[in-house]
């Protein structure tokens, strides 16, 4: 049974710990050449709850050795948080406080120049490691790399480089596909957000894909990609979109890029005077998280979990080694389907089928140009 806090020998912790004297004392040193990592943080956590300190260095610094340090994509900040990243993060904490282990938040992107990492990663320095929260540009991440090498990626690829944790984007958009062509929708739009991105342009892909499984059509007229992916994106798309309505084409419904899109197209929509799902469905291309948003509907979606996301990087940071000839993980987690409250069979119910798929019932395309008339006629807003 370990002993009350007070001093405490390498010898006892050996003990302890049954293992050499000699391998804790290489530890405690801060060798790790050739030790088991596991070996290596289990006896570092033993030392610090013993209350271990080494001859010539404090407590802050020692414990540096159980953290993770985070880095966020650009242009994120931690004033403006992702409720996605912030769920991944949640995992991510979670998990490493299971091993004695905790997060420090490193920085942003676009914020840590070659002096701040210098600061951060000094020679010697105790940080276990790196998580990445999101597609880094390869440049910064070269830079990182040379400072320190077990490195993670969620949701992001970088092959040859660091480990990565992605969701399996193919199954969540078949999942979306299918349910709203199980429901009667033939014809289905695309609204995309942080275009650019491997994550937008896999899920993006990965839609076209699923819609030639399902035998449905693609239309590029009925695509949208913007820069970035938060509610307001989705209320602009949507304002993108209606102008076409009156089209016999318009899609029934829309996958967007992720449930915050999807939410602010609802809201855009119901705006406008649509009923969601009654005059239209939407979707969103990520796990629906609890949105705490007044009125907000529960949004259909397909996607990885993004705390066990955060647990995944967590046992992939601690088992890195950094080693010159580690062979890299490429993790893919599981999607699942969680149906909401903004997807349903299209139009009011009065469906008709015809070579070219569904057909609109009177009804329903009526309420359509209505909406669409109504919109346009308003008469423009007095200037001073």
């Amino acid at each position: 049974m370990p002993r009350p806090h007070g001093h405490v020998s390498q010898q006892q912790l050996a003990q302890e710990l049954g293992i050499s004297q000699a391998l804790v004392s290489l530890v405690l040193n801060g060798h790790k050449e050739g030790i088991n990592q596991k070996t290596y943080a289990r006896v570092w956590q033993h030392a610090l709850k013993r209350g271990y300190q080494p001859k010539g260095m404090s407590m802050t610094g020692s414990a540096q050795q159980c953290q993770v340090g985070v880095i966020l994509r650009a242009p994120l900040q931690l004033s403006t948080p992702s409720v996605y990243f912030g769920h991944v993060h949640q995992g991510l904490h979670a998990e490493l406080e299971k091993q004695g282990f905790t997060t420090v938040f490193i920085g942003s992107e676009d914020g840590l120049e070659t002096e701040k990492l210098q600061r951060f990663f000094q020679s010697g320095h105790l940080l276990h490691g790196v998580v990445l929260l999101g597609e880094v540009a390869q440049p910064f991440l070269a830079k990182l790399h040379s400072f320190e090498s077990r490195i993670v990626a969620v949701s992001a690829r970088h092959p040859g480089i660091c480990h990565s944790v992605v969701g399996n984007e193919p199954q969540a958009l078949d999942m979306l596909v299918r349910h709203l062509h199980e429901l009667g929708h033939r014809r289905i739009g695309w609204l995309g957000g942080n275009a650019g991105l491997g994550r937008h342009e896999a899920r993006f892909s990965a839609f076209q894909a699923a819609l030639v499984q399902a035998g449905l059509p693609f239309d590029e007229r009925y695509v949208v990609k913007l820069q970035q992916a938060d509610r307001s994106e989705g209320t602009e798309a949507v304002h993108m979109m209606l102008p076409h309505a009156r089209r016999s084409d318009f899609p029934t419904a829309f996958i967007c890029y992720n449930c915050l899109m999807a939410a602010g197209a609802v809201r855009a929509l119901v705006h406008e005077g649509w009923q969601v799902p009654h005059d239209i469905s939407v979707a969103g291309a990520d796990a629906p998280p609890h949105l705490p948003f007044k009125d907000a509907p529960k949004i259909t979606g397909a996607g990885s979990d993004p705390v066990k996301l955060g647990e995944a990087a967590a046992r992939l940071v601690l088992a890195s080694t950094g080693a010159a000839d580690e062979s890299f993980t490429d993790l893919i987690l599981p999607a699942q389907f969680v149906a909401g409250e903004t997807t349903g069979p299209p139009g009011d119910g009065g469906r008709n089928s015809s070579a070219d798929g569904f057909v609109q019932s009177d009804s329903a395309a009526r309420r359509r140009r209505q909406l669409v008339t109504a919109k346009t006629a308003r008469p423009p807003a007095k200037t001073a």
